[in-house]
């Protein structure tokens, strides 16, 4: 068992091991930093509030699985990950969709951080309602991003094929709305009394 006050360090370490890792020899370096950007933005806000808001042990594991799969996308490009082409080949599949599983985790992941965030700083409380916002809030998420990848491809042009990954979908910004919706709820519906048990541990911890 890892001692809790070790584990955000392992996880940490794993993570930037993987970043560097991946940022020798990209399929496409452009590509490569739009994918990263959000993990290169995110370790450092978790590194410096970590003491004044440390998160669930639950949630950093999730943020860690999360920045393994844009890693893993910004270094082969998500059209080309060999993950992808498995289980193309697998169920004789029209293209590769390892870009569906990013999507999904996309609803997946944040749907833990905004469930955690609005339950230690909003008088929200456990119900309906806060399903419904956590909802709102990663289905909102995923159409701003979607909104990221129409102005990579309006200043990039052709250059920023690799990172929209549609692969002549014309409906591929549906689909990954529609992943990361599937994500949030699903997240929710899963994981909630595990996220619950971690954030009583948590408080148990703070206030000893």
């Amino acid at each position: 068992m890892i001692r809790k006050d070790i584990e955000p360090v392992l996880l940490l370490t794993v993570a930037l091991l993987a970043l560097v890792l991946s940022g020798i020899r990209p399929y496409d370096r452009l590509t490569w930093f739009l994918e990263v950007f959000p993990v290169l933005l995110g370790i450092p806000v978790l590194v410096f509030t970590f003491r004044r808001f440390p998160l669930t042990s639950l949630l950093y594991r999730l943020l860690l699985i999360h920045a393994i799969i844009l890693i893993v996308g910004g270094y082969y490009t998500y059209a080309r990950v060999p993950l992808g082409y498995f289980f193309q080949d697998m169920f004789d599949l029209s293209r590769n969709h390892y870009d569906r599983l990013g999507h999904l985790a996309q609803g997946f992941i944040p749907a833990i951080l905004a469930r955690e965030i609005l339950l230690r700083r909003s008088p929200l409380v456990r119900g309906k309602w806060l399903f419904f916002l956590v909802t709102c809030i990663c289905l909102a998420f995923s159409a701003f991003y979607e909104m990221i990848e129409w102005w990579a491809a309006v200043l990039g042009g052709d250059t920023a094929d690799s990172f929209l990954g549609s692969q002549g979908d014309i409906w591929d910004s549906h689909w990954d709305m529609f992943f990361a919706l599937i994500g949030a709820m699903t997240s929710q519906v899963l994981l909630s009394g595990w996220h619950d048990r971690d954030l009583e541990q948590l408080t148990e911890t703070s206030s000893a």
